[in-house]
């Protein structure tokens, strides 16, 4: 049974990020998905926050964790064979092409698999999202209410 691991920021969490996990399990055995500790992207949630958020829109077969290492070394540590990244467009496969590449040099026995969104998602991204949030835009069809409702909430905290 092929493990494999969804790695990434998910700030927010958007449903092409729950698309591509439902896909991927109809793919591998198990998948689980890993939340960024040391993301450099200027985070709205903590990890906590995110890892709460992931928990409440996944199915039960999907564990979520925290990481702050390089994913193929926890991929490694945890018997994971898979790492999915999504690609969305063609500035994605450069920079995830990269990626997979220097992750390969570095632990040759895992693999990277390269998964598309639905359609409907090929050009969402957890930084468009933000931006439309705070200028009070309708991100509905974008993430899940719970979501929309955990990033408006935040944001009127942070002011």
């Amino acid at each position: 049974m092929v493990r494999a691991l969804y790695p990434g920021s998910f700030d927010p969490v958007t449903r092409g990020h729950l698309d591509l996990v439902h896909r991927a399990r109809a793919l591998f055995g198990s998948v689980t998905v890993a939340v960024a500790r040391n993301s450099g992207k200027n985070p709205i949630f903590t990890v906590e926050e995110r890892i709460e958020l992931l928990q409440q829109e996944l199915p039960d077969d999907v564990a979520v964790v925290g990481f702050s290492e390089l994913v193929v070394e926890f991929c490694k540590r945890e018997g994971f064979g898979v790492v999915l990244r999504g690609l969305r467009n063609v500035g994605d496969f450069e920079f995830e092409y990269q990626m997979a590449l220097t992750n390969r040099h570095l632990r040759p026995e895992i693999e990277t698999v390269f998964v598309m969104p639905s359609h409907a998602y090929s050009y969402v991204s957890s930084s468009l999202i933000k931006d439309v949030v705070r200028y009070g835009g309708d991100v509905s069809s974008f993430v899940t209410p719970r979501v929309e409702a955990a990033m408006r909430a935040k944001l009127a905290r942070q002011g």
